[in-house]
């Protein structure tokens, strides 16, 4: 046998004894372009919804009722709560893009470093601007202030510094179901279709049960939407699979019935809108529709640039846009006096440039550090610790 690359005084090893070559490295999966577009519609969907689309607190930044401030649009934004349906869909899909073939750890570092960075900063900068003179809303204690750090708030009962937070929470214990049940053993496409169904017949059962705890660790209002978009990414990986379909379409028929149930009510004057049962079904059909578009791969020409920076905008501005967009409703409404449409294109103009602040300043700074020092084995020698003699 010749043996060759061995460098002098080396010695070759025997024959049957060779050292196997390294598995090959994880290949990133291209960017869908078109999914970083449709976060961000999403994202301003909520953003209409919180502006226009409800009373409350958003009712003293705006002097009066957003039905008087939009009295042509507003019962249309009232739609807009849907948008956080979409994202769930949206997620399931990239989070099990991203925890294929992905160890523990690895999957562990990406989503914290993903989340915790601009969440962190929002926490802190939504209660500063809450604690001045002059603002209006009230803010939380110091301790339930930092409690929010953790993301446990809702569980523990404090009082949340991000009203949209409620849907990180839910983010989370996805995350972990899937962690726990898929990323642990590895996943497979088996195992993923194992875990689409226990997980939809488990939530169908907790929602029959009435059981507090079974409702939430497993979500029965929500578990469609993310169960919808895992089955699409299992259709993108490949488009004749008739069992991912049939998860797709489970998670559609299921998640369309809790959006109508939660959303729904009989036309009643003292509330401040009416949702149609008919237009939710359209809207949770049309998210279900564009997450299909995209995994088929019928949008990739849709592959500019410009929505690789709509997508790292989205999370920041979510974070951000709902409490400081009080804030800014109030000031250019009621004290610098814009018209009503100039303001709400205005505050989502401004809550745009602070997403790009905190993406700039924050995230391309702290992410890739928070990532790797998660990812590093315990013990491992950070680069510059060499020891000295």
């Amino acid at each position: 046998m010749t043996v060759t690359g061995t460098t002098p005084g080396s010695i070759p090893a025997p024959p049957g004894t060779e050292k196997p070559a390294p598995p090959p490295a994880r290949r990133a999966a291209p960017r869908l372009y078109a999914l970083d577009g449709l976060r961000l519609i999403a994202a301003l969907m909520v953003a209409a919804y919180h502006y226009g689309g409800r009373g409350g607190e958003v009712s003293q930044a705006w002097g009066t009722s957003p039905a008087q401030q939009f009295p042509s649009l507003h019962g249309w934004f009232a739609y807009g709560c849907l948008g956080v349906q979409i994202f769930f869909v949206i997620s399931g899909f990239v989070i099990c893009m991203s925890g294929w073939g992905r160890p523990l750890r690895s999957f562990f570092a990406s989503r914290a470093s993903r989340l915790l960075p601009s969440y962190w900063v929002a926490i802190v900068l939504v209660t500063a601007v809450f604690a001045l003179p002059v603002v209006i809303y009230r803010t939380v204690s110091p301790s339930d202030a930092l409690l929010n750090l953790t993301m446990l708030q809702q569980p523990l009962g404090a009082h949340r510094v991000l009203g949209v937070c409620w849907t990180l929470w839910a983010e989370v214990r996805f995350y972990a179901l899937f962690a726990l049940f898929v990323v642990v053993p590895g996943a497979s496409r088996h195992r993923v279709l194992l875990f689409c169904a226990v997980w939809t017949m488990a939530a169908a059962l907790a929602d029959a049960s009435n059981e507090p705890l079974l409702t939430l660790v497993l979500m029965p209002e929500y578990a469609p939407f993310f169960i919808g978009g895992i089955g699409l990414y299992l259709v993108h990986r490949d488009r004749r699979d008739v069992t991912a379909w049939g998860v797709v379409a489970v998670g559609w028929l299921v998640g369309q019935h809790y959006a109508v149930a939660g959303l729904w009510h009989a036309p009643n004057p003292a509330f401040f809108s009416y949702r149609s049962a008919s237009v939710i079904v359209a809207i949770v059909t049309l998210g279900f529709a564009a997450v299909t578009v995209i995994a088929l791969g019928w949008a990739r020409w849709a592959n500019w640039r410009l929505l690789t920076v709509a997508g790292a905008l989205t999370y920041p501005f979510y974070l951000v846009h709902e409490h400081l967009g009080w804030v800014a409703i109030g000031f250019l409404h009621r004290t610098v006096g814009l018209p009503s449409s100039v303001t709400f294109a205005g505050t989502i103009g401004a809550m745009l440039l602070l997403a790009w602040l905190l993406n700039r300043y924050v995230e391309e700074w702290a992410t890739p550090r928070l990532r790797r020092a998660l990812s590093r084995q315990p013990g491992a020698a950070l680069p510059g610790d060499g020891q000295r003699p």
